[in-house]
Formats: C-alpha cells, structure tokens, sequence
C-alpha cells in the first residue's frame, strides 16, 4: 500500500504546478476589446473619419466593428454595408481569377503573354503571364504622376505606353505598375469570353454572397460609397497653410479595374479571405503557388508573388494588400488569421497598423 505524501510536498507541488504553467492566452471578448479601443485611439490620431475593421480567425469572422462617419459635411454614419475603395488591393482579386483560370487548364502562368492576347508590341510579346502579376515584366507604366499617359483617353494612352522603351528586362527586377494588370484583365476577358468585373462577379462575389462589392471611382455614381478625404494641401494652398480636411477625387478608367477598381465592405472581405483560408475559391496547391514570391532572374525572391505582396515581418509570415493609403488587409496563413482595415482617409495608411490589430488575436 502506498504511503501518503506529505501534506507540504502536496502544496509544494501544487504551487510549482501553477506558477510553471504558462499564462492563459485572453479570451475573444478580450481580444475584440482591445482592438475596439485601437480602432478610437487610432481614428482619433490619424484623424480618419470612418473606419470599418474586420478579423478572420480559423475560418470564421470574430469581430466586426465600424466607427465613424461616411460622409463628413451631412453627418452621415458609415455603417456596416458602407462601401469603401480598395484601389491596388483590387490586384488580389486579379491574382485569385488568373489561378482559377490556371485550375480550369485555361491559363499557363509559364506562358507568354502573347498566347492569349494578340497585336502587342514585339517587346512585350515574351513575358510570362506569372510576370505580370509579380511586377517583374519591365513594361512601362501606363499611369504616371498626372493620370494616364499623355494626359488624354484611355484609348489614346496606350497607344502612347506601347511606343515607350521597357523600363527593365523581363525578370531582371520589380517593376510595380498599372500596365501589368491591366493586361491581365484583358487575358481574363479572353479567356472568360466576357468582361473582367463579370467573371468577378460570377466566379467570387456571387457564389460567396458577396452582394456589395462592385466596381468604380469618386467620380462615379456608387450607391452606398464613403466619401473619400485628406488631409493634404490643394494646390492652391498658401504656403504653410494649416491642414485640412478636404475632398479626395480619384479616377480609375474602366480599362485598369483589375489594378484598382472595387469598392468593398470589410465584413465581405473578411468573408472572401476566410474562404480563401479554407480553400473553398482555390485548392490548397493553387493558394500555395499564388502565395508563393516570384522568383527573380538571378534567382533571388522578388516582392510579390501572384497579385499579393509577400513579406515576414517579426518572423511571421504576411500575404498583404494595400492601396490608395487608405485601405489594407493582411493574411497570416499559418496562424489562420486575417485583418482587414478599411477608411476613407487617403494618408491614413493601414498597412502600418494592421499587424497590431493582429496581435491581439494571437
């Protein structure tokens, strides 16, 4: 028969138990605390007036939160079903529907352009269709600091881009510019047989419920839409003039919708991203080739992989997007997590802060 310890080893142990048991990870309504308070203290910094936030964790949306006003000057709240640009987030999409489009055998991503699109100009007929979508073809930029090329229509833009020299070798370096998706949305449109907002809208919003999101700029008639603001100075400023809040105009031809072109909820992009994680748009081979970094000629990772730009940051890996400084959201796909930060703030750049938002549901 075993003899009894005793009783002060018992509490010894007891006590050595507790104290060596590593802390209780906080609970969800912890987590979505913390980030509440985030998203006040942030607005209230950076000045945004409306912000939506949603966090996706292993498979399903676990907080969902909008503050704010999607209309400054009338007061108007912003609510859930607000809608908000994602500008060059919009190339994640882009990557998506070129990988379904590879999984129906109707894509190489090995190919060269020219297999799907026809009367390009001799320099570009070569690059890989994996190379517009990593920015590594070299092709001029058919967008510069003014708008389009030119200054004129789209039609008339690139006619002038396809006269311009490469700015690299194909593979030879990133490239970040709007020519490359722009193309991709006319390989879409050819091999879909139709528009690439359609083939969009049939193969990701439509079978995911995604009822909001649609397509357009600040010039077009969005029911629903923030209102896009600044803070930067107009033109007409007087030097050293105080900042201000200010409208924000952008145009995005119909003909770069694939660099730039939805308009979205954050509640419908954590849906989107959620299926994404459970493969339920791609297989898992194909979301793992579409997250994978180009690789450059001289061997060496290039900064996207298919439409996303990939990055470690703190030793976690992060599929991101962002665009127009004032939308982002980030995947952290071995943690099954993902954030999505939507304003209507251009500067309020939430690329930079999405990752704190993540640490509180680790």
């Amino acid at each position: 028969m075993p003899v009894p310890a005793p009783r002060y080893l018992l509490c010894l142990l007891y006590f050595l138990v507790v104290l060596c048991a590593p802390a209780r990870a906080g609970t969800l309504d912890d987590a979505n605390q913390a980030a509440r308070r985030f998203m006040a203290t942030t607005m209230k910094e950076r000045g945004i007036p409306a912000m939506q936030v949603a966090v996706v964790k292993d498979g399903r949306v676990v907080f969902s939160e909008v503050s704010g006003l999607a209309n400054v000057e009338n007061q108007i709240a912003a609510t859930r079903s607000t809608l908000f640009p994602i500008n060059s987030a919009t190339k994640a999409f882009t990557g998506v529907a070129m990988m379904q489009l590879v999984e129906a055998g109707q894509v190489d991503l090995d190919a060269p352009i020219s297999t799907y699109l026809q009367q390009l100009p001799s320099a570009w007929q070569g690059i890989r269709v994996r190379q517009l979508l990593a920015h590594t073809s070299g092709l001029p930029d058919i967008v510069d600091g003014n708008g389009l090329v030119g200054g004129g229509s789209e039609a008339q833009a690139w006619q002038r881009v396809e006269q311009l020299p490469m700015q690299a070798a194909p593979g030879a370096q990133f490239v970040y510019n709007q020519t490359n998706y722009a193309l991709l949305a006319r390989i879409i449109a050819q091999c879909s047989g139709g528009s690439y907002e359609d083939y969009l809208a049939a193969r990701q919003f439509k079978p995911l419920g995604m009822r909001h999101a649609r397509f357009g700029d600040s010039y077009d008639l969005v029911p629903n839409a923030a209102t896009m603001y600044s803070f930067f100075p107009r033109s007409s400023d007087a030097a050293n003039a105080p900042a201000r809040l200010s409208h924000w105009f952008y145009d995005m031809p119909h003909g770069l919708w694939a660099g730039g072109g939805i308009q979205i909820t954050a509640d419908e992009l954590a849906l989107w991203l959620a299926a994404l994680l459970q493969h339920r748009v791609l297989r898992a081979d194909s979301l793992a080739r579409m997250w994978t970094p180009e690789r450059l000629n001289d061997g060496s990772e290039g900064d996207w992989a298919a439409g996303w730009p990939v990055s470690t940051l703190q030793g976690r890996r992060q599929i991101s997007s962002f665009g127009g400084a004032r939308s982002a959201f980030v995947v952290y796909p071995e943690e099954g997590l993902a954030v999505v930060v939507l304003t209507n703030l251009v500067g309020a750049n939430p690329q930079q802060f999405t990752a704190q938002i993540a640490d509180f549901y680790r």
